[in-house]
C-alpha cells in the first residue's frame, strides 16, 4: 500500500479519534497518532502548537496527510485523500 506521511493528533477519550485510528488501522496505514490529552509539561505544550498550526481551533481529531489538513472526522474527504475506495452500498 503507498503509505503517505500521516499525522494524527488526538484526544484519548475521543470516539471520533478512536474511530479513525481503526479506520487506518484496518486499512493498513502507517500513521504517526498522539493523544494530545494524555500528554504533560513542555511535551503538551510543543504538541498543541503543532496542531494550532495546521488547526487555529485546535480541535480533534486533526489529520494531516501529507500537505492535507483534515480537521474532524469527516469520513468521505479522509477516504479520498488517502485513496480508499468506499463500499457501494448493496
Amino acid at each position: 500500500m503507498d503509505n503517505k506521511n500521516i499525522k494524527l493528533y488526538a484526544v484519548s477519550t475521543c470516539g471520533h479519534c478512536k474511530t479513525l485510528k481503526k479506520m487506518l488501522e484496518t486499512e493498513r496505514f502507517v500513521f504517526d497518532s498522539v493523544d494530545v490529552d494524555l500528554l504533560v509539561g513542555a511535551q503538551r505544550r510543543e504538541t498543541l502548537a503543532e496542531v494550532k498550526q495546521v488547526n487555529k481551533r485546535c480541535s480533534f481529531p486533526t489529520m494531516v496527510i501529507g500537505e492535507k489538513v483534515i480537521v474532524g472526522f469527516r469520513e468521505n474527504e479522509i477516504k479520498e485523500a488517502l485513496g480508499i475506495r468506499s463500499t457501494p452500498p448493496p
